[in-house]
């Protein structure tokens, strides 16, 4: 099972850029997401093709599941 934080934000172009975090702390906490985001967005760290993080739009943590089978 693989959980991954995906951050949102929208950028200077309209359009929306996606930060993705593997394996988040468990539990996320909503306050601590919210200004990590706000931080990256005023340290301007972050380029994208369509311009800077200008907002966050949301986040979500991604819990995926992944089933192989032997087929030899």
């Amino acid at each position: 099972m693989a959980k991954t934080l995906e951050l949102q934000f929208d950028t200077e172009f309209g359009k929306t850029a996606k930060i993705t975090v593997d394996n988040p702390k468990d539990p996320v906490d909503e306050a601590v997401v919210k200004l990590s985001m706000a931080q990256m967005i005023a340290a301007n760290i972050f380029t994208t093709a369509s311009g800077k993080l200008v907002a966050a739009k949301s986040a979500r943590v991604v819990d995926r599941n992944v089933t192989d089978y032997e087929l030899a």
